[in-house]
């Protein structure tokens, strides 16, 4: 184990290198750069192609703006900008020599969450014990992506160990959300979310196993797309517990809109990694029919959604039924279940290997270490009589059944559980298609992202259970789409005066803290302006299937203040 003094020297270095790097960034200047910040990436390669604009020119209008974003919310890791700027050239020389595009994202300046391995580069994900450790080989996408011609120029950041829904840790501190700084812009994808919302990036690539995609989209404003998990590649992904596939991590676009994220699709589904691991499904057009049938539902049935949540959801609803479409509201069945069976997976070896990468980095202590893992983290630590305990006090003096169903599963377990737990997770899935999909013949689902728009820093520490909402779609995996529809208001998003708490079988102890006492999380008047999405669920492999209708729904919606250049200065 490092000593702290070497930890804390290993902390200074990586920033002082990142900074020097940031040091050659030119300034971010409107009338100059906008024009390319302002760009989709779809176009951005059609006005290349047009020889309107070069890659060198792209780029440099990126790497001022993303510089510029570094420095209002600390979004960003690893730096390359100088390796971009070559690329860029190189890029430029091919199309003057050829007038041919190298692939369908020539001269798109691309981010990538930091868990993904590029060559001279780390990948520590907050780790600072794996600092120093530059990769040896580009992870498959990244590579797939260079081939087509996309110029890697910035990474971005994650809370440590990828098990939160923030986004901090001790090696690169905390990223703030680009709309409001007292808040977080989500995780693990946070860093990308953040960047992207501000424009510092023509798309972004992330990974998701509990919402960490959907999550930074929603809290940020910007589209993504969780493909089924074997669509994309995982080769060359950094992992804090590698060998674990009971649920599968899935690798999909963050962007400025659907167009750039079936761009992704288009350009990477059906490429076969080095180890023919992912499905060599290539991407293929789907033709809807003139009328969806949609499902709805404004809760999860574990905690209530906010007003500024359910509006959400209850104005896609509205647009879509103009448009001609059906929607239909109903009650989701089994998210429950969904989340007993993830805690049971990612907790059946007690986190030990997690939080064995932690080295020296310490535990629990805010700002330093991601601590949210905190009540994640603390029932394989507690001796079993003692959880107990706690399952059987907030049941039986706090009036709360869904903490205890849940927080007695957070421990170490038998190779005979974790089968049984695989076999209900395969339960879930094939329950979910007869109760959901079967019975009522759903083209998609709409529903929330989280009960709550958006979580303050820390807020994670007790409020880990949030993640159910997305958690449901990778215990079962589906392709989901993220949305932006609406901002929190205060003059429409105020709690009702008749709501209680724990109704209906819901979380009494969660939602006290979300919505009661003198310092409720909820709050719509420090909220405000704070971007709202929703997910939109398809079934398995029919990805295609999700990004079409998320442009039906995009067009539904209409112009709303979303979208490159949407961006304007945080609040403090």
């Amino acid at each position: 184990m490092r000593s702290t003094e070497k930890r804390n020297s290993i902390i200074t270095s990586k920033r002082n290198a990142r900074d020097k790097a940031l040091g050659f960034a030119g300034p971010y200047l409107g009338n100059d750069h906008g024009i390319y910040t302002k760009a989709t990436a779809s176009e951005i390669v059609q006005r290349i192609a047009k020889g309107e604009w070069t890659s060198s020119e792209v780029l440099e209008a990126y790497i001022a703006r993303s510089a510029m974003a570094q420095a209002k919310v600390n979004c960003l890791t690893e730096v390359l900008y100088e390796d971009a700027r070559k690329q860029a050239k190189e890029l430029d020389a091919e199309f003057a020599s050829t007038k041919t595009l190298r692939g369908p994202f020539h001269g798109v300046p691309v981010s990538v969450k930091d868990n993904y391995q590029i060559e001279g580069y780390d990948a520590t994900i907050g780790f600072t014990a794996w600092a120093n450790n530059p990769g040896k080989k580009d992870a498959c996408v990244i590579a797939q992506l260079r081939a087509a011609g996309a110029i890697i120029f910035v990474k971005t950041n994650v809370p440590q160990t990828m098990l939160a829904f923030k986004c901090s840790n001790p090696l690169w501190g905390r990223t703030t959300n680009p709309w409001n700084d007292k808040y977080t812009c989500g995780g693990s994808s946070g860093g990308e979310g953040a960047l992207l919302a501000m424009d510092g990036s023509a798309l972004g690539i992330g990974s998701d196993i509990g919402g960490s995609l959907r999550i930074p989209a929603s809290y940020c404003g910007v589209y993504s797309l969780k493909p089924t998990a074997e669509r994309v590649s995982s080769i060359g992904t950094q992992a804090v517990r590698p060998g674990f596939e009971a649920i599968r991590s899935s690798h999909g676009p963050l962007a400025r809109s659907v167009q750039d994220c079936e761009l992704f699709c288009k350009t990477i589904f059906g490429q076969k990694d080095s180890s023919h691991q992912n499905i060599p499904m290539p991407y293929h057009a789907v033709e809807l029919p003139s009328k969806l049938r949609f499902g709805y539902y404004l809760s999860d049935g574990m905690l209530e959604s906010s007003p500024a949540c359910k509006r959400a959801v209850l104005e896609t609803v509205s647009a879509l039924r103009k448009q001609g479409h059906e929607c239909i509201e109903f009650t989701s069945p089994l998210n429950a279940s969904a989340m007993e069976v993830f805690l049971g997976l990612t907790s059946s070896d007690g986190y030990k290997k997690m939080l064995s990468h932690l080295d020296s980095d310490p535990m629990a202590k805010p700002d330093l270490q991601e601590d949210s893992l905190f009540l994640v983290t603390l029932g394989p630590r507690l001796p079993s009589f003692v959880r107990k305990l706690a399952c059987w006090i907030a049941k039986t003096f706090l009036g709360d059944s869904l903490f205890p169903r849940f927080f007695s599963l957070a421990r170490e377990k038998s190779v005979l559980e974790f089968t049984d737990f695989t076999d209900q997770r395969n339960e879930v899935t094939a329950a979910w298609y007869e109760q959901v999909w079967d019975k009522y013949g759903f083209d998609g689902i709409i529903a929330p992202v989280q009960s709550l728009p958006v979580i303050p820093h820390g807020g994670a520490t007790y409020l880990s259970v949030f993640a159910a909402a997305t958690i449901t779609y990778n215990v079962i995996d589906s392709p989901v789409g993220t949305i932006p529809v609406t901002r929190v208001n205060p003059d429409t998003d105020n709690l009702s005066t008749d709501f209680v708490v724990g109704a209906s079988g819901r979380s009494k102890m969660f939602e006290t803290r979300m919505y009661l006492g003198k310092n409720p999380v909820y709050d719509p008047k420090a909220m405000e302006g704070i971007p709202v999405g929703v997910q939109l669920v398809g079934k398995k492999w029919e990805d295609e299937k999700v990004l079409a209708m998320m442009h039906v729904v995009d067009v539904a919606l209409g112009p709303r203040g979303f979208g490159p250049g949407s961006w304007e200065p945080i609040k403090t």
